[in-house]
């Protein structure tokens, strides 16, 4: 099957996110999954973030696998946290929200019946046995 995959900043995180993760979607039979991610550096094409890109391709290549072998589409919506100040900052967004509750970057989520139904954080993102947990989980 086919792998979507949709940028967002702090600025139009919701728009995408109420869009491909509505509440009431699941019955597309899509698996969604959100990955945070530092920014990027325009002169070099890589993150702030040395975890970040270590685990991008791993990510990558296990959500294209994945697709490739299920009967469902995937919708990656990849959400980039800001510079370093801002992520740092205690009152970003993501760290404060309820749905999210980032500590760190990367992160994986899995998004089911409104709610993240499995994660991965900083420290495993680059496992791709893990990431494959989180891809491949039961709905």
């Amino acid at each position: 099957m086919t792998v979507e995959k949709v940028d967002a900043t702090v600025a139009d995180f919701d728009a995408h996110f109420d869009k491909l993760f509505a509440a009431g979607d699941d019955a597309e039979g899509k698996v969604k999954l959100l990955l945070f991610l530092a920014d990027r550096d325009a002169s070099s094409n890589q993150t702030w973030c040395p975890d970040c890109n270590v685990a991008e391709p791993v990510i990558y290549d296990r959500v294209e696998a994945a697709a490739k072998g299920k009967e469902k589409d995937v919708v990656l919506l990849r959400a980039y946290v800001g510079d370093k100040p801002t992520w740092r900052d205690p009152a970003h967004p993501w760290r404060a929200d309820p749905r999210f509750r980032l500590t760190g970057v990367p992160t994986l989520i899995r998004w089911e019946n409104g709610a993240a139904a499995a994660r991965l954080g900083d420290d495993e993102a680059h496992l791709a046995d893990k990431v494959d947990a989180v891809v491949n989980a039961a709905n």
